[in-house]
């Protein structure tokens, strides 16, 4: 079952990726491609932990568990990204791209926006292997992946109010952030984006069977997406090009991705 949800979940989101990109041309601003991915991977894997849901099949209460978890990170997550897009001058990243392929651009970023369907039904494998952890009820590991999806969460939404609140300050413009959490990771909102996926092997990991490591899938998915591809290089290549050797003295200074204790200036 886990194989046909996950299929079902890559056609539903590559539906959702080819409309994304239709709206972020039409809207002249590629940062709408994140909060369709967002909200429609949210609502495609809280659909699929609960599947089927109909009246001849009540879900367990993990699959609710799994589901309401996967819900909490879309709301939160696409509540900060939406307002941010439509309020605001388009990401570094996608104003860089459109800026590189010119004409082209409408082409590109259809090869950017598509393979974000497939990093969809890869997290899946993660939500689903945990929604279907056999145990009969809701136990201490159930409690702690909780516990650290919301822990993330709260981290999260720290640094980007920190990031906010140094931005909002005239003082503070052209600055590099190096404060709160922005001191110790050069991308503090990203790790924490990445923790919350461990909740899901939190609740579903045993090494006596070796199918829950698919559990771990998506935590491996994001880490790769966020500190190798769509996340940190091109941002710090636009930081690079804004803030020039400001931001070099913060690269040598502060870790990339995990929260460490700054080297010395």
């Amino acid at each position: 079952m886990i194989v046909g949800l996950t299929l079902t979940v890559l056609i539903v989101m590559t539906g959702v990726m080819v409309a994304a990109w239709a709206y972020g041309l039409r809207r002249g601003n590629g940062g709408w491609t994140d909060v369709f991915w967002t909200f429609g991977t949210g609502g495609t894997l809280a659909g699929a932990a609960l599947f089927p849901l109909d009246a001849a099949y009540a879900p367990h209460p993990r699959q609710w568990l799994v589901a309401a978890l996967v819900a909490l990170w879309a709301v939160r997550l696409g509540a900060y990204l939406a307002p941010r897009v439509a309020g605001h001058p388009e990401d570094p990243r996608y104003a860089q791209f459109r800026k590189d392929w010119g004409p082209a651009y409408g082409r590109n970023m259809l090869f950017v926006t598509l393979p974000q369907a497939p990093a969809a039904a890869l997290l899946a494998l993660s939500v689903l292997t945990a929604a279907r952890v056999p145990a009969p009820v809701i136990g201490l590991r159930d409690v702690l992946g909780v516990a650290v999806l919301i822990a993330a969460i709260l981290g999260e939404g720290l640094a980007d109010a920190q990031m906010k609140a140094f931005k909002a300050a005239p003082a503070n413009k052209g600055k590099v952030c190096d404060a709160g959490l922005w001191g110790w990771s050069r991308h503090p909102n990203y790790f924490f984006e990445w923790a919350g996926w461990l909740a899901y092997p939190m609740i579903a990991f045993d090494p006596a069977h070796p199918a829950t490591w698919l559990s771990f899938t998506a935590a491996a998915v994001m880490f790769i997406l966020l500190t190798r591809v769509s996340g940190i290089p091109p941002l710090e290549a636009a930081q690079l090009k804004s803030k020039g050797e400001a931001y070099r003295d913060y690269q040598r200074r502060v870790s990339a991705f995990v929260p460490l204790p700054p080297k010395a200036a």
